[in-house]
């Protein structure tokens, strides 16, 4: 690894970026006709989420936008990524908008525009309403024309303004920890019966695409969460489901958007995609850039016993972890190694942008300056394997810190932090970290790097 992030020189092009979700920061969870989501469903579940907490208000960024706006443009990034939340805009996932919720987002892109911000909107950061859900949510075909139904409203409010677009946020999670194993909402528990949900999520994705660029869009791409795949030995055994957890959690999402095609599910003893004609062009040909969100690697072994899944997932060795403990290993080469090999795999690899990076440690509950070294140090490596990535020919084009704000943190509520600004959830108040004032300073760093290496170029 190079051991200085400082003198890093990235591309002249180069894009900065940090994000948040809308359910995890905006509370107000019934204000101005906002329906039901899923994620209202989960809260309710009693134990579901680890402190109880429900949400709200969380850092009301729905009442206050203001602060976090200001927070955006003083770290001079180019795109803040933030979420519209569908149960706003379409509060039974069908039928006319909600005004007040698209009126909301509307003044939010304008504001984020005079600070001198681009917006960089996600349609779906895992916030199905609950109708939809009751219908068969992502195990419904159906669902991927009425989120197509959805996205058309928003870009008929917004695509004045706003050229690009994440349609979809993850879903490798919303089908392995939404329908698979319950950890998140809908919290259904279906293990491989959760697979249709790939199909139908790339299908939405599909659609969007084709309703955005109807509407003026010039970039559409969605996001996946990626980890690299490492086997806990070196046997046949263990690379064997190491291969097996790859095409589960990557391959399965980035294969049909990157080369048109599903890897060969019925290889491994699971039921074949459904897809139907026309689905796989669709898919295929829908995206402008590729996101990819990474947190950690991922170390597997083969199981033992009678259990229906081949491989456990266990504490990858030799490696410090953040406040999520051995679940959340650190290993910044990771993420190079990931860039690396996914250029290798896909050669016409469109521009990648990383979508979210970032971690989570113990921090104090009260406001106050927080000295945030290890995120510092965390940030600074998985920089540089971006740097080493691009150096070896992978067409990355942006980098995006998660997250703006400590937040919601999902099921975890509000036992993580994530954030490059503390916020003292009783009383509202945000404070910058240490980490803040980093990136701030190695985003101009970085400019002024790249500005100076091209001019160094042309004087040639």
């Amino acid at each position: 690894m190079l051991s200085d992030p400082t003198r890093l020189v990235f591309p002249p092009h180069f894009r900065w970026s940090t994000a948040t979700s809308a359910f995890q920061i905006e509370g107000s969870r019934s204000a101005d006709g906002r329906g039901r989501s899923i994620w209202d469903d989960f809260v309710d579940v009693p134990g579901a989420v680890k402190d109880g907490s429900t949400a709200e208000p969380s850092c009301d960024s729905y009442r206050h936008p203001e602060a976090d706006i200001a927070l955006v443009a003083g770290l001079g990034v180019d795109h803040y990524r933030f979420s519209i939340q569908w149960a706003r805009v379409q509060p039974d996932g069908a039928g006319p908008a909600n005004a007040a919720g698209l009126d909301h987002y509307s003044r939010f892109v304008d504001a984020l525009l005079e600070a001198g911000v681009a917006p960089f909107p996600t349609l779906y950061h895992w916030e199905m309403p609950s109708a939809v859900e009751a219908d068969g949510g992502w195990l419904n075909r159906d669902t991927a024309e009425r989120f197509a139904d959805y996205v058309a409203l928003v870009a008929d409010r917004l695509g004045d303004r706003v050229p690009q677009w994440y349609t979809l946020n993850e879903p490798a999670m919303t089908t392995l920890q939404g329908y698979a194993t319950g950890a998140l909402a809908p919290g259904k528990q279906l293990l491989f019966g959760a697979l249709p949900t790939v199909h139908h999520q790339l299908l939405a994705h599909g659609r969007a695409a084709e309703v955005l660029r109807g509407r003026g869009a010039r970039r559409v791409g969605l996001v996946n969460n990626h980890t690299w795949v490492l086997p806990l030995h070196d046997t046949d055994q263990d690379r064997a489901v190491a291969a097996v957890y790859d095409t589960i959690h990557n391959r399965l999402f980035s294969e049909p958007l990157l080369d048109g095609s599903y890897p060969d599910l019925e290889a491994l003893g699971l039921p074949a995609m459904p897809v139907r004609s026309g689905d796989l062009e669709l898919i295929g040909g829908s995206i402008d850039f590729y996101g990819v969100n990474f947190y950690n690697p991922t170390t597997v072994t083969a199981a033992n016993g009678e259990s229906p899944i081949p491989f456990d997932i266990v504490p990858t060795p030799g490696v410090p972890v953040t406040g999520f403990g051995p679940e959340w290993p650190i290993m910044p080469e990771a993420l190079r190694d990931l860039l690396i090999d996914l250029h290798r795999r896909h050669p016409q690899l469109p521009p990648v942008i990383i979508g979210e990076n970032g971690a989570s440690f113990p921090e104090p509950e009260s406001a106050g300056r927080v000295e945030d070294a290890d995120r510092i140090d965390y940030l600074a490596g998985h920089i540089t394997a971006v740097a080493e990535a691009i150096e070896a020919g992978v067409p990355v084009t942006e980098y995006t810190v998660w997250s703006l704000l400590d937040n919601w943190e999902w099921a975890d509520g509000y036992t993580q932090r994530f954030g490059l600004v503390h916020v003292d959830f009783a009383k509202g108040e945000r404070t910058p970290k240490a980490s803040y004032d980093w990136y701030r300073d190695f985003i101009a760093d970085a400019r002024a790097r790249a500005s100076a290496a091209r001019d160094a170029e042309l004087a040639q």
